[in-house]
């Protein structure tokens, strides 16, 4: 026996036709909101773009002072590196190096020492000619330029009434006992920046001081 049902079974009545469209047009608008949050507004690109803005205009002062100390410190760093590598070969040679400063041109360079003997010419030989040190390959530890930027602004080795910042070549001698001549140099930047380098005469090491009231 087949029950016949009813036509209202098969067919949605007009309520749930209008449930069924309201519910479709909630998730398609539930969807375009999401596209919506998760895209940036106007504001916030032009919020981020500030912030950046800020944070940049703090660290150019800063990346200003670093670029403007460069020259210091790298004459500092060479000049220590010269005078410790003519240490060095004083001591592992068992000989007498010497620390060539040309003040005027703001270089130096490990040489010879100028205490070697030398031939004394006899009246029949002509005089030979002055021996002059080459200059030691550069970036290798061993010779050094200042900066243009840096410039010496006080020499003095062992303690001589003279101002060694005039001349154009001195002097500063390594034994291979360790030991060298007592040396202060002081340095100064066209930024109003200075740093002593002292030699300590019983062991031959660098020391470097920032502070003025700190000098000899």
């Amino acid at each position: 026996m087949v029950r016949a049902f009813p036509s209202s079974h098969f067919s949605a009545g007009p309520q749930e036709s209008e449930n069924r469209k309201f519910s479709i047009f909630n998730f398609q608008f539930s969807i375009l909101g999401n596209l919506n949050s998760a895209a940036f507004t106007l504001i916030e690109i032009m919020l981020v773009v500030g912030i950046m803005g800020i944070v940049l205009t703090m660290g150019v002062p800063m990346v200003y002072k670093i670029w403007h100390r460069a020259p210091m410190i790298q004459a500092v760093r060479d000049v220590v590196e010269v005078c410790s590598n003519a240490r060095r070969m004083a001591i592992m040679q068992g000989r007498e190096v010497d620390v060539i400063f040309h003040p005027r041109e703001g270089r130096l360079e490990v040489g010879s020492s100028t205490t070697n003997a030398v031939p004394q010419p006899t009246p029949s030989s002509p005089s030979p000619a002055p021996s002059v040190n080459a200059p030691a390959p550069a970036g290798a530890g061993l010779s050094a330029r200042l900066s243009e930027r840096v410039m010496i602004e006080l020499m003095d080795i062992n303690k001589l009434p003279h101002e060694f910042r005039d001349d154009d070549v001195a002097h500063v001698r390594f034994f291979p006992n360790g030991t060298c001549d007592e040396l202060t140099l002081i340095l100064v930047s066209d930024q109003n920046e200075r740093r002593e380098i002292t030699l300590e005469i019983t062991t031959g090491l660098a020391n470097v001081e920032s502070d003025p009231r700190r000098f000899r």
